[in-house]
């Protein structure tokens, strides 16, 4: 016999084993939903991070408590999470079964209901079922019911409590320590953040591209090796040039004399004493004897 059951109620469980299965309506803009377990001490908080059983750790150390994972059927998805009652250590006195859907809110998530069956009977009917309705619509996590313990058994009972803070803020509610940075990207102001960077990169991507293209004749390479704008480009760089062996007043010389900047023909060898004086040539020893005498003196310059 199936029970139909009502937030708040609760129905004792004879199985020693059973499977949570929460289920939910697909559809555009669902969201997907993902099932976990927190399995909790007497004081009511977990022993350690480990008795936290969700998609990053889909199996308990014990392996009582573990997720079978997704699965399509005719009425949706499904997600699962299986426990092993019988073999669990007495140190575990609750195990939270919830829903999460990635911080998104639940009033997206259409028809979401958890299912108990007896895990040692295959294709049995359920053993209880629980619609759930979330109060505001705004939760992104839900306590959908607990297992606890009763006497010498088991009880399952509905709950269907909300987080708005998503499946962190209820692991944190119950002793799991949730690193900084991690808490601090999913904070409202990290969403927000996130949100506007998004905007903006889609406003960017809509923007058209209205830059300039060059003209078909300008190279498009950082350094042009044509001239650009009809500009000559400037001629390269030339080496210094090299000063003239022998200055002389900018007009280049013979290897002879300079002569105040023009060229003069070579000159033949001076010997020694045969050098010009004042511009002309002189003889180079006495005169011959040739016989000349001086004419006889005249009157006018005898007597006197």
């Amino acid at each position: 016999m199936t029970h139909a059951m009502l937030k708040g109620s609760n129905v004792p469980l004879d199985a020693t084993a059973v499977r949570a299965v929460l289920r939910w309506t697909t559809g555009q803009g669902v969201p997907d939903v993902d099932a976990s377990a927190l399995l909790l001490g007497t004081d009511g908080r977990v022993r350690s991070d480990e008795d936290f059983v969700f998609y990053n750790q889909p199996r308990h150390p014990s392996g009582k408590v573990w997720r079978l994972g997704k699965k399509r059927v005719a009425e949706g998805l499904t997600d699962t999470v299986q426990t092993d009652l019988a073999g669990l250590e007495p140190a575990v006195g609750r195990i939270l079964l919830v829903a999460s859907a990635d911080d998104v809110a639940f009033e997206r998530v259409q028809s979401l209901r958890i299912l108990l069956y007896d895990a040692t009977v295959a294709d049995a009917e359920p053993l209880a079922y629980f619609d759930i309705t979330p109060e505001t619509g705004e939760e992104t996590a839900l306590i959908c019911g607990e297992l606890y313990r009763r006497g010498g058994g088991w009880k399952f009972r509905a709950l269907g409590e909300g987080y708005t803070n998503g499946l962190q803020g209820l692991a944190t509610d119950f002793g799991i320590s949730v690193d900084e940075s991690e808490a601090a990207a999913s904070s409202p102001e990290a969403s927000e953040a996130s949100e506007a960077s998004e905007a903006l990169t889609q406003a960017q991507a809509q923007v058209p591209d209205v830059s300039v293209p060059l003209p078909p004749e300008q190279p498009t390479s950082a350094v042009p090796s044509q001239p650009v704008y009809d500009y000559p480009l400037a001629p390269p760089a030339q080496p210094p040039a090299q000063p003239p062996a022998q200055p002389a007043y900018g007009y280049p010389q013979p290897t002879g004399r300079p002569a105040y900047g023009y060229p003069h023909p070579q000159q033949p060898p001076v010997t020694t004493g045969a050098a010009p004086a004042y511009g002309y040539p002189q003889p180079t020893g006495a005169l011959p004897d040739t016989g000349f005498e001086m004419p006889p003196q005249g009157p006018q310059f005898i007597g006197r």
